[in-house]
């Protein structure tokens, strides 16, 4: 990690505000799960953001997220996990789409129309030919996952964010008797 004007390098791995930690609440008493999921700067570097117009309408969002993939071809070390984020504010849409990119593997998105177009932009970004690291093929992405928060009737927030293929993750649970690996 690097200071982000300087980019003096502390050799700390850390940094102002990082590493970044997440909070989420549950109804399981007496316990706490922990969840690291790592990002590399080529997949970090396929982050996206745009504030649509709600007469731009679906198809606006669709385009928004298939010219990113093909903005980014093999850069990003496909085949990836495309995570996208709609609605919410600026910041909620980025975090959406942190959230669906790093979610695990045949999971889909809560909302029923979210998951519709989860399936069809699978189809679409596969179909696009850019293939495993950009080689050519029907490999692009093991999955397009979408994530939605409602958002203010004059907006239409999207956001793109890629994680690589090696898609890393840890997790444990710990409770009063001790820690469980997941």
């Amino acid at each position: 990690m690097v200071h982000p004007i300087t980019r003096h390098n502390d050799q700390t791995s850390c940094g102002i505000r990082v590493p970044i930690i997440h909070v989420d609440f549950d109804e399981q008493q007496e316990t706490v799960g922990i969840e690291m999921i790592p990002k590399g700067s080529g997949s970090e570097n396929g982050s996206f953001l745009q504030m649509l117009l709600p007469s731009d309408g679906i198809n606006a969002v669709k385009r928004f997220v298939i010219d990113r993939v093909i903005d980014l071809g093999g850069r990003v070390c496909p085949p990836t996990i495309v995570g996208v984020g709609i609605g919410g504010t600026s910041d909620l849409c980025m975090h959406l789409a942190k959230i669906a990119a790093t979610r695990p593997l045949r999971t889909a998105c809560a909302d029923p129309e979210g998951a519709r177009i989860e399936a069809e932009l699978s189809r679409a970004v596969n179909e696009l030919g850019i293939g495993p690291q950009g080689l050519g093929g029907r490999a692009t992405s093991f999955a397009v996952h979408v994530e939605v928060a409602a958002t203010h009737i004059t907006q239409n927030p999207v956001a793109v964010n890629i994680q690589c293929h090696s898609a890393r993750r840890a997790r444990a649970t710990i409770t009063p008797g001790g820690i469980a690996f997941a």
